[in-house]
């Protein structure tokens, strides 16, 4: 008896055909794997990772060699100079409001390039909620430039609303929860090469979230000049317990540092505890797990779409990142969906999820 017979013969055909329609798809994936790999793997070697690294440190975090090779190792392959990766950011909005507010000051602006920027964020950046702590408080401008209806960057629009308080152009390379398509790399290149046109000088920062290594070139080899994400996802490779990073010039993260700790200490302290090994080894297998995730978004996707639901990405389409949007057109579909998840997986199979009020959201979660 097969595991595949528990489940009806009309969707057992249909998975063996989903399977062989994919398999050229999987088999680019399986290169850009990798091709990632190795760059991590070389890297890891080039700066002598030994085994004393994993340990961590306790108290101020003074010369924690492993938390410092590990920033080296993000920098190199992500294509930066220097890094912040710390468990101390509690999520990639945290890591990415630390970046972005550590770069302004007052009578500066901030504009997002990329539509209005998703809902944890917009609180962060006084677009939503009640306002205390955001960048207006502080005299900083927030602005966003809306995206084409067929979800392009407006180029005309964004040379229009650039000036020389913009002091930050941001980014965001996923579609997060919105219906566009996420930004590829190349795509990113040229948002690039349309800002320097105006501002040579000008600081462009990318929201790299959902993004790492799902191409084998990142935002900041194509003239990026800092990106931040989550541990949680990508570059955690389902290993890091909590956390987040900043990659970028060195001279930017020396100023984003401050922010992240205080004045005159930066990232010169900051334990790391017992967080090290998850953090090395999730970065190492990081390659493999996001290759994995998007295939997984990828037999989704076609399998989806042969059951007649709307899917964004199409699974033949380009990835740049993890997101797949599966449009089950009512809540009540899109619930018993998400419980039989719960119910077919490894911890917590016999709970019921239910959508709820969520930190960050409009939207129950």
């Amino acid at each position: 008896m097969s595991w595949m017979d528990k489940f009806d013969p009309k969707l057992q055909t249909m998975v063996k055909e989903v399977d062989a329609q994919i398999a050229p798809q999987l088999a680019k994936i399986d290169a850009r794997i990798l091709e990632n790999q190795n760059k991590v793997l070389t890297s890891f070697q080039n700066h002598h990772v030994a085994e004393s690294y994993l340990t961590g440190s306790t108290g101020y975090g003074h010369n924690d060699e492993g938390r410092d090779v590990l920033e080296a190792i993000y920098a190199d392959v992500l294509g930066g100079e220097d890094a912040l990766v710390r468990p101390q950011f509690v999520s990639g909005t945290h890591a990415i409001g630390v970046a972005l507010l550590g770069l302004v000051r007052p009578g500066d602006d901030i504009v997002y390039i990329t539509g209005k920027p998703y809902d944890t964020l917009q609180e962060v950046l006084g677009l939503a909620g009640n306002g205390i702590g955001a960048p207006q408080e502080y005299g900083i401008g927030v602005d966003y430039v809306d995206l084409l209806p067929n979800g392009a960057v407006d180029d005309d629009a964004v040379k229009a609303r650039l000036n020389d308080k913009t002091k930050v152009v941001a980014i965001q390379r996923s579609r997060g929860y919105a219906t566009r398509d996420s930004f590829t790399v190349d795509q990113i290149a040229a948002m690039i090469k349309v800002v320097r046109s105006v501002l040579p000088n000008v600081w462009i920062f990318v929201d790299n979230a959902y993004g790492e290594f799902s191409e084998t070139k990142e935002p900041l080899e194509v003239g990026a000049d800092v990106m931040a994400g989550s541990l949680f996802k990508n570059a955690g490779g389902g290993m890091a317990k909590t956390g987040g990073y900043i990659v970028g010039k060195k001279d930017l993260i020396d100023r984003i540092s401050y922010r992240f700790t205080v004045p005159g200490l930066g990232g010169a302290e900051g334990a790391t505890v017992g967080a090290l090994a998850d953090m090395y080894q999730g970065f190492f297998i990081s390659p493999q797990t996001t290759g994995n995730a998007i295939k997984g978004a990828i037999f989704e996707a076609a399998l989806f779409a042969k059951l007649g639901l709307d899917v964004s990405p199409a699974w033949d389409a380009p990835r740049t990142d993890l997101i797949q949007t599966v449009n089950f057109g009512n809540a009540d579909d899109m619930v018993k969906f998400a419980k039989a998840v719960q119910a077919n997986s490894p911890v917590d199979s016999f709970v019921t999820p239910i959508p709820e009020k969520m930190a960050g959201y409009e939207d129950q979660v």
